[in-house]
């Protein structure tokens, strides 16, 4: 990813794949602006720290990278350091006074024009390192910002709208990102060309809540409309859709999703609870009983389809039988996929001012319940795929002895679920092959190719 000469920069990009694309979409303008990307940050003159502010772990994680950062900033006088994305865009200019060894803040809506910011910091005097670029969070890129995908061989995010407008009550997305904004399906679609043109075999769907999409718009965009248009695109052999609103999932929807091939029959739609009061609360906009429904809709019409999950537990209200109702209903419903995540109090969020007296401790013991119990679940789902015949992905080399190599079936996204370990060594980054799964645990596969 080398360009012509000019400062070498290196990007660390933080938290969710919506987040990798801005850092993406940078890496480009960046490139095209006459920097030169370095996976080295030893070698680099200018470090970008593209940040995530969702939640207090993303925070924590976004500092630790920004002081570490810091210490290599001392090492040569010539060196800058900069920060964008979320953490800037949530907590503006205080920065400056909390964070001195940054030379400059930038927010969600700079992007486009990092390279001219960053050659302004070097070239623009003392006044200008210090100055913060934080507009209102307007930004939505379309098919003219290209992007330097940093994925794996073959496959690529592609992010369909930005923003969200469902305002849960421990969410401070919507005053970070905005209000939901959708792209133009035929946007999207040339985007969708350009990365199959360059060898990207599975698209990942991605927005803040994907089956919002199109609600913007006055052209009667959905994702209904949109997936038989991507499925039209010659050289894209998956589509995975992630984030969708388990309210929203419309009949309509799902057969789009049956009918299309190349549509992975994997659902990730992040229900957080199941007890009524605490949805409620959340402001879900939903009760256990249409949670229900909605999932035995996708069963009837999809019903080998993979399903995928994200819970909170420990929100302000969830008292011991809330919980249980919440564990039960794991059991009850039996994900192949979950994640559990404990509740941090955000300020800006509504729910901030809710009372709480459920320790961390008890938080962190409640997520263990639930990912114990769901381990079990895992281990006996995936034990039943031994013998079938799963297409995989082959994403790289793996580390585990007699499985030189990796990749992820239709059934497993990435970095959220586990990997299919596979015993040819032989096939290439990017390739679809045909495999016999010999063996499972609660989290990987392992197989072996037979085409």
């Amino acid at each position: 990813m080398q360009a012509r000469s000019g400062k070498k920069v290196h990007i660390v990009s933080l938290g969710c794949p919506k987040n990798q694309v801005d850092s993406e979409v940078m890496a480009a303008v960046l490139e095209k602006s006459g920097c030169r990307l370095t996976d080295s940050r030893d070698e680099a003159s200018i470090v970008l720290i593209n940040t995530c502010a969702f939640i207090l772990p993303a925070k924590e994680e976004a500092i630790e990278e920004i002081l570490d950062a810091a210490e290599w900033k001392k090492g040569d006088a010539g060196r800058r350091l900069v920060v964008t994305g979320c953490l800037p865009q949530r907590y503006g200019r205080e920065l400056q006074k909390e964070l001195p060894e940054v030379d400059l803040f930038c927010g969600i809506s700079e992007a486009p024009q990092i390279g001219r910011l960053l050659m302004t910091l070097f070239h623009g005097g003392k006044k200008a390192a210090e100055r913060a670029v934080i507009g209102k969070p307007t930004f939505l890129m379309n098919a003219s910002h290209k992007r330097i995908i940093s994925t794996p061989a073959g496959s690529a995010y592609l992010k369909i709208a930005e923003g969200c407008s469902n305002n849960c009550s421990f969410c401070v997305i919507p005053s970070i990102r905005g209000k939901a904004r959708s792209r133009p399906m035929d946007d999207i679609c040339r985007e969708a060309e350009d990365l199959a043109s360059r060898g990207v075999k599975e698209l990942i769907l991605i927005a803040q809540d994907t089956t919002a999409y199109g609600a913007d718009r006055r052209d009667k965009s959905s994702l209904s409309r949109l997936i038989p248009e991507l499925a039209k695109i010659d050289g894209i052999s998956w589509i995975r859709l992630l984030y969708l609103y388990p309210t929203r999932l419309t009949e309509e929807l799902l057969v789009a999703i049956a009918r299309e091939e190349k549509v992975c029959k994997y659902l990730d739609m992040p229900v957080q609870h199941s007890d009524d009061a605490v949805l409620s609360a959340m402001l879900r906009g939903g009760n256990s009983f249409r949670l229900r429904q909605a999932i035995s809709r996708v069963r009837e019409i999809l019903p080998d389809a993979a399903l995928r999950t994200s819970l909170i537990v420990g929100f302000p209200g969830e008292t011991p039988r809330r919980f249980e109702n919440l564990l039960a209903f794991v059991r009850e419903i039996r994900f192949d996929h979950l994640g559990v995540f404990p509740y941090y109090r955000e300020e800006g969020s509504a729910a901030a001012s809710f009372p709480s007296r459920i320790s961390e401790r008890e938080k962190q013991r409640r997520r263990e319940m639930i990912m114990e119990e769901q381990a079990n679940i895992s281990q006996e789902i995936n034990s039943r795929l031994v013998g079938s015949v799963q297409e995989v992905l082959v994403e790289g080399k793996g580390d585990i002895d007699g499985y030189p190599l990796i990749g992820r079936c239709r059934r497993q996204a990435p970095e959220i679920d586990g990997v299919t370990c596979l015993k040819d060594g032989s096939r290439k980054a990017g390739e679809i092959v045909s495999c016999r799964i010999t063996a499972a645990d609660a989290y990987d596969l392992y197989a072996e190719v037979i085409a």
